[in-house]
């Protein structure tokens, strides 16, 4: 793969990593979808479209996925959709690309991963920057939505986790998504009391599902071979920032002074983490 085919492809990615917390939260903002209908719509659509991808390259690579990473894939899916109606798009963003991140390192950590005295400085602004966010305040995210995002983030982290030499990337995530739907359609059952639905708000879960969902994993999955993992890492910095950006340019949302100096602290500090472990191979 050249290098210009892979950053294209790569800012594409990201777009489309970025764009599900846009389409998210404008659904859940602008229109009468409830937040189950939005998960079970995305999750529905983004199994059917990877099924068809799965289908139509017939390769013989294996992996089928499994019912405890769909799980998780659910309870980030739904975590996120609840979420995003009290949270603006940075700040969600924000929120569950550090929860993301925490997790992994913790992992590594738990594993017998040894951190150097910049790392363990990096994770420690990354996780002071996270709590200054969520500290109560006038500009403070509310707390039963943070937390939810929060839970999205370590779900999420776990899923990444366990997708790890699990199979083809792109097959078993069409597994996970196609094992999740039970899990989704049992949650709007248990909501159907609040089941609302227009049409501006099923065409944001059909594009969060079918393109930004699943078209965006299979373009990362794609280009993802010829990354180094460091870089891997370190250009999902810029999900929270494209999300903030098209928050503040496509729904008008607020750039507070607090979520700026979070922003800086989290991204710093992960990218501290990451720079310094990719500096450390080297050495």
């Amino acid at each position: 793969m050249t290098q210009v085919r892979a950053f294209v492809l790569t800012t594409l990615a990201m777009i489309a990593f970025a764009g599900n917390s846009l389409l998210g939260r404008a659904a859940l903002r602008e229109t009468d979808i409830d937040a189950a209908t939005f998960t079970a719509i995305r999750l529905m659509s983004g199994a059917l479209v990877l099924w068809l991808l799965v289908n139509a390259r017939r390769t013989s690579a294996s992996g089928q996925g499994s019912w405890l990473s769909a799980f998780a894939l659910f309870i980030y899916a739904a975590a996120f959709s609840f979420a995003y109606l009290g949270l603006s798009t940075a700040t969600g963003a924000l929120i569950l690309f550090g929860a993301v991140q925490a997790t992994m390192i913790s992992y590594g950590l738990w594993q017998g991963d040894r951190l150097r005295l910049l790392q363990w400085l990096g994770f420690l602004l990354a996780f002071g920057g996270l709590v200054g966010l969520l500290l109560p305040g006038l500009t403070a995210p509310p707390v039963t939505s943070s937390a939810l995002m929060l839970t999205a983030g370590v779900a999420w982290g776990c899923y990444s986790l366990r997708a790890k030499g699990a199979g083809d990337p792109t097959r078993v995530t069409a597994g996970n998504f196609a094992r999740s739907v039970p899990f989704t359609l049992l949650l709007s059952i248990l909501m159907l009391g609040n089941f609302s639905l227009d049409g501006a708000g099923a065409a944001y879960a059909l594009a969060s599902g079918a393109v930004t969902s699943a078209l965006g994993y299979a373009v990362w999955y794609m280009v993802l071979p010829a990354l180094k993992s460091a870089t891997a890492a370190t250009v999902q910095l810029s999900v929270p920032v494209i999300a903030a950006i098209g928050g503040v340019l496509l729904l008008s949302e607020p750039l507070t002074l607090r979520l700026v100096l979070a922003g800086v602290a989290i991204l710093g500090g992960i990218g501290l983490v990451i720079f310094e472990k990719r500096r450390a191979g080297a050495l």
